[in-house]
């Protein structure tokens, strides 16, 4: 598979519709962007187990024009908020495709349950279920989900808790969910598609300004992810570059 190396961080240089047919044969899909490639940098534990999935796919506009700054072209954008409606319609007529939602507020995720079922015409989504704050502390907690997922006949995992936490416990726990082939983690699209946070229009997500969309709605809780935490990423991208250069003319 093609793949580009960006910050250390290997992306699997696909289309979307590439991704959804690979995906019949299941697998784990990440959705790196920019806080995800910063997150990775410092949290080596993150970083070993980012490296197991099987499919990493580019969620960021930025992440994007970086690939194409590094001479690396990604192919095309693939948010985990695309992403997972785009799964959705692809095997909406395959019954043996279940979905089971992990995450969001409360009600959040029957919520979205819902409107996955009333799209697709029948019962796709066919669980949900809102963990406690800090549940993946809790091993009791986890393993109570477990069975949950495991008793809803669920074939495919959607976990929406934010990174690293979703990752990290889908590598945990994805050898005793016995029947999901296919695990998704998808960070806020769960709210999305409920229709409880709103997206940012196509037009601003294409110029790179989801991050401030998000801002602007969450400013306490997403200042100090955007003006601070991330901000290091442009720098790392012009190293990496110049390193780059470096090993060309050497």
């Amino acid at each position: 598979m093609n793949q580009i190396n960006l910050l250390n961080v290997k992306i699997d240089n696909l289309t979307l519709d590439c991704l959804l047919e690979k995906l019949k044969d299941g697998g784990v899909v990440y959705t790196p962007n920019v806080d995800h490639i910063i997150k990775l940098q410092k949290d080596p534990e993150f970083q070993q187990i980012y490296q197991t999935a099987d499919f990493r796919v580019c969620d960021s506009q930025i992440v994007l024009w970086a690939s194409r700054f590094l001479g690396q072209p990604i192919q095309e954008k693939i948010s985990g908020s695309d992403l997972f409606p785009a799964f959705c319609e692809y095997y909406k007529s395959a019954p043996e495709v279940k979905v089971f939602l992990l995450g969001g507020p409360e009600g959040v995720a029957i919520k979205a349950q819902e409107k996955i079922n009333t799209k697709a015409g029948r019962k796709m989504a066919v669980a949900s279920h809102t963990p406690s704050f800090g549940f993946e502390k809790d091993e009791q907690e986890c393993q109570k989900i477990i069975d949950i997922i495991n008793n809803s006949g669920a074939t495919v995992l959607a976990i929406g808790v934010g990174a690293p936490k979703q990752e990290k416990w889908i590598f945990k726990y994805k050898d005793q969910l016995k029947n999901i082939k296919t695990f998704l983690a998808i960070g806020a699209t769960i709210e999305f598609e409920a229709g409880s946070k709103k997206r940012a229009p196509k037009w601003i997500s294409e110029m790179g300004l989801e991050w401030l969309f998000r801002l602007v709605l969450e400013p306490k809780r997403l200042w100090r992810r955007y003006l601070v935490e991330d901000l290091p990423f442009l720098g790392l991208i012009i190293h990496q570059k110049l390193n780059l250069h470096l090993a060309r003319i050497r």
